[in-house]
C-alpha cells in the first residue's frame, strides 16, 4: 500500500492540474512531499520501533497513513493536498523499514537475496498497480478516490496487525530466526537523532525547492538561488552533525565499505530514474499523446509490471553469481530503454506499439536492480549493522526519487511547459534523457561493488553480548 502510493498519483496529475491548477512544479510536490517525509522519517521510525516496540510503531504508522489518505481524499486545493501527502509519507516511513528488517531476521543470510527478491516483486506489483489504479479510479470516479481506496485497506491492516503480529515473544515457531526476530522486537533505549532528521529534511526540501525555482525561472531567480545555498548549507551541517552524533541517523562509518557506498549511490540513482521517468511518462501519454488516464496506466504495464516477474528471479540469482553483474547490467538496460523512449518522442511518433520494446528493456533493467541493491548493501556490513543498513538503503532510495523528480522537472521547465502537446513533448524529451542519465551514472558507480557478496561470519560480534546470530539482522537502532 505504501509503495503503491509513491506512483498512484502520476496518472492523476493532469486531472489534479485541471482541478487545482499550478505549474509542473506544483504537481511535483504532490509526489515529493510524500517522498521527502518518507525518506527523512525512515530511520527515526526505526529508532522509535526499538524504543517503543516494533508492533506499536508499525501499527501507529499504518494508522497515520490511513488517516492522511482520508485527508488527501477531501483536500480542496493543492496546498492541503501537499500537506496531507507529507503526513502520509510519515506514516509510510514507519511501515517500510520495520517490514524489511522483520524479513531479514526471519530467514538465514544465505536466503536473503531470494527473500528480498520476493519483497521486491511485491513492491513491483505496487509499481505496476500505481499508475493503473490511479488511472482507472481517476477516469471512473475522480482523482480524490485514489486516496480513499487506502482507507478500508488501512483499517483492515491495523486490525490484523494488532491481532496477529507478536508483541515481543516468538509465536508458534521454535527456529532461531523467529526467536531472534522476537527478541529484537522488544523495546530498547535506542536514541533518536532528531537534529539529524530536521537538518536532512529541511535541507533537502530547500535544495529541491531551489532547484525547481531555478529550473523554471533561470539563474537570475534570487529566491531559488538562496534556497539552493541554504539547502546545501544545511546538508553540509547534517554531515558534520552525523560525524559527532552519539546515535546518528545516517551512520557514516558504514560508508567506509566501498561496496556499501556504491550500492547506496546506485540505489539512489536507480530509484530516482524509475520514479522520475514514470512521473514524466504518465503525463506525456495523456498531454502529449492524448490517452485517457486508464489507457495510460494500461500502456505502462509492459514497463511497470516487469518487476513482479523478474525481481524474484534476479534476487535468487544474486545469491549464486553475486550482485555486481546484475546491477550494472540492469541499470545499463534501464538507461538504454529510457533513452529509446525519449528518442521515439523526439521523432514525433504516436504509435504505441513502438514503445513496448523499450518499456520492456527498461522494466527488465530496473527489475534486476530492485533486489540486488539491498542485497549488495546488506551483505557488505556486519550482521549487527543490518538493521541500520536497511534504514539507510530505504532513505537513500526515497531521497533519490525526490531529487530526481526535481531535476527532471527543472529540465522540463527549461525546454517546455504544460500548455500544449507540442510544448509538453519539447520538455519531455530532454527530461527523459536526464532520467536515463541517472541510471547510467548508477551503473558506473555499481562497478565499485565487490565481485561476490561476502558471507556473514558464523559468530558475529552481537553474540558476544548474548544476542543469537539469527537476531543480529534485527538489531537496528
Amino acid at each position: 500500500m505504501v509503495s503503491l502510493d509513491a506512483l498512484v498519483v502520476v496518472t492523476a496529475l493532469p486531472a489534479i492540474h485541471r482541478s487545482v491548477g499550478g505549474a509542473i512544479g506544483t504537481l511535483e510536490w504532490s509526489i515529493n512531499a510524500y517522498g521527502l517525509t518518507f525518506a527523512a522519517g525512515i530511520i527515526i521510525a526505526a529508532a522509535l520501533g526499538e524504543r517503543l516496540g516494533r508492533r506499536r510503531v508499525y501499527i501507529a504508522g499504518l494508522a497515520v497513513f490511513t488517516l492522511a489518505s482520508a485527508a488527501c481524499g477531501v483536500a480542496p486545493n493543492a496546498g492541503l493536498l501537499i500537506v496531507a501527502r507529507a503526513v502520509q509519507g510519515l506514516g509510510a516511513a514507519a511501515v517500510t523499514p520495520l517490514a524489511l528488517t522483520l524479513l531479514a531476521a526471519a530467514f538465514p543470510a544465505a536466503r536473503r537475496g531470494a527473500v528480498v527478491g520476493i519483497f521486491g516483486g511485491i513492491s513491483g506489483l505496487a509499481v505496476a498497480g500505481g499508475p493503473l489504479v490511479g488511472g482507472a479510479v481517476t477516469q471512473g470516479l475522480n482523482w480524490h478516490w485514489i486516496f480513499w481506496i487506502n482507507v478500508p485497506i488501512g483499517v483492515f491492516a491495523v486490525l490484523g496487525s494488532a491481532l496477529f503480529l507478536p508483541s515481543g515473544h516468538a509465536a508458534g515457531s521454535a527456529d532461531s530466526a523467529s526467536t531472534g526476530a522476537a527478541a529484537a522486537s522488544k523495546p530498547t533505549s535506542a536514541r533518536i537523532d532528531v537534529p539529524g532528521a530536521v537538518l536532512v529534511a529541511v535541507g533537502s526540501a530547500l535544495l529541491i525547492w531551489g532547484l525547481v525555482r531555478v529550473g523554471g525561472s533561470g539563474l537570475g531567480d534570487l529566491p531559488g538561488l538562496l534556497g539552493l545555498a541554504a539547502g546545501l548549507a544545511l546538508l553540509t551541517g547534517f554531515v558534520v552533525w552525523e560525524r559527532r552524533a552519539v546515535s546518528p541517523m545516517l551512520p557514516l562509518r558504514l560508508f567506509r565499505s566501498p561496496t556499501f557506498a556504491a550500492a547506496n549511490v546506485a540505489g539512489f540513482m536507480s530509484f530516482g530514474a524509475i520514479i522520475s521517468a514514470a512521473f514524466l511518462t504518465a503525463q506525456y501519454f495523456q498531454v502529449g499523446l492524448g490517452y485517457s488516464p486508464l489507457a495510460t496506466g494500461l500502456r505502462l504495464l509492459p514497463w511497470t509490471a516487469t518487476p513482479m516477474l523478474v525481481a524474484p528471479v534476479a534476487g535468487a540469482l544474486a545469491d549464486r553469481i553475486g550482485t555486481r553483474p546484475l546491477l550494472v547490467t540492469g541499470l545499463v538496460l534501464q538507461a538504454g530503454g529510457l533513452a529509446w523512449v525519449a528518442a521515439l518522442a523526439s521523432a514525433g511518433s504516436t504509435g504505441y506499439g513502438l514503445y513496448v520494446v523499450p518499456f520492456l528493456i527498461a522494466g527488465v533493467g530496473i527489475s534486476m536492480a530492485i533486489p540486488t541493491v539491498p542485497t549488495a548493501a546488506l551483505g557488505a556490513v556486519p550482521p549487527a549493522d543490518v538493521g541500520q543498513a536497511s534504514g539507510v538503503i530505504n532513505t537513500m532510495q526515497r531521497f533519490g526519487g525526490a531529487f530526481a523528480i526535481a531535476l527532471v522537472s527543472a529540465i522540463f521547465a527549461a525546454h517546455g511547459h504544460l500548455g500544449s502537446a507540442a510544448s509538453f513533448t519539447a520538455g519531455y524529451r530532454p527530461a527523459m534523457l536526464g532520467s536515463a542519465g541517472l541510471s547510467l551514472v548508477g551503473a558506473v558507480v555499481a562497478i565499485g561493488i565487490a565481485r561476490r557478496r561476502v558471507a556473514s561470519p558464523p559468530r558475529p560480534a552481537a553474540e558476544a553480548d548474548g544476542v543469537p546470530a539469527s537476531a543480529a539482522p534485527e538489531m537496528s537502532r
